[in-house]
């Protein structure tokens, strides 16, 4: 197919789907003529992917380039791309005092011996995951990484089995890859949105009819 038809059936502006090419996100088409290329459906996967990770993950095109880098190495194992998905999705943590972030860190870890994980998840999720237990205790809530962090873990273990068998049912690797990416960046997605809904649920049902 031509860029045209594939800006209207992937439903990407042309504009954006030139810059796409320019950036590396999108891979050339077959020369078909000096101004003119070719597209298969592997453009139009791709197209919906890099959609998916910019416009629904919040990733930056920068970030959307390595993990796509990630996923076109064929000799790359599943669970290093998993790694690299994880570690695109955590930002920087906050800084903070040595002793503070030395102790959240240690709850993170004990909670990890505690239930046997030993899987060495990327050092980005265990930041992020410290850093949330430094600023809860800063902001008073000290006690937290005991008393509902294990229900999180609890909570994503079962998500974690889930979306796992998923994108191992996908089919060949190439699709298992991209169900990778998909299910870790826009379900993180999908776990915060469904985590204020149900919030709302539970407050609705607590408060009944009583003002806000």
């Amino acid at each position: 197919m031509r860029i045209s038809e594939l800006s209207e059936r992937s439903g990407i502006a042309l504009a954006t789907i030139k810059y796409y090419l320019r950036e590396g996100l999108l891979p050339p088409g077959e020369r078909t003529g000096p101004n003119q290329a070719s597209y298969g459906g592997e453009h139009l996967r791709r197209l919906r992917l890099v959609r998916a990770l910019i416009e629904v993950g919040g990733l930056p095109v920068a970030t959307v380039g390595e993990v796509l880098a990630a996923v076109d190495s064929p000799d790359l194992p599943l669970f290093s791309l998993l790694g690299v998905v994880q570690g695109s999705i955590a930002g920087p943590p906050p800084p903070a005092p040595d002793a503070e972030w030395d102790r959240a860190a240690a709850v993170v870890h004990a909670e990890m011996t505690r239930r046997g994980w030993d899987s060495k998840p990327s050092p980005e999720a265990i930041d992020t995951l410290t850093s949330v237990l430094v600023r809860m205790a800063q902001l008073g809530y000290p006690d937290w990484g005991t008393t509902v962090l294990p229900t999180y873990f609890d909570s994503a273990r079962v998500i974690a089995e889930r979306d796992v068998a998923d994108a191992f049912a996908a089919g060949g690797r190439e699709d298992i890859v991209d169900a990778v990416v998909v299910l870790t960046v826009l379900g993180d997605t999908a776990l915060a949105a469904i985590r204020r809904i149900a919030h709302a649920q539970v407050s609705l049902e607590l408060l009944g009819d009583q003002p806000a």
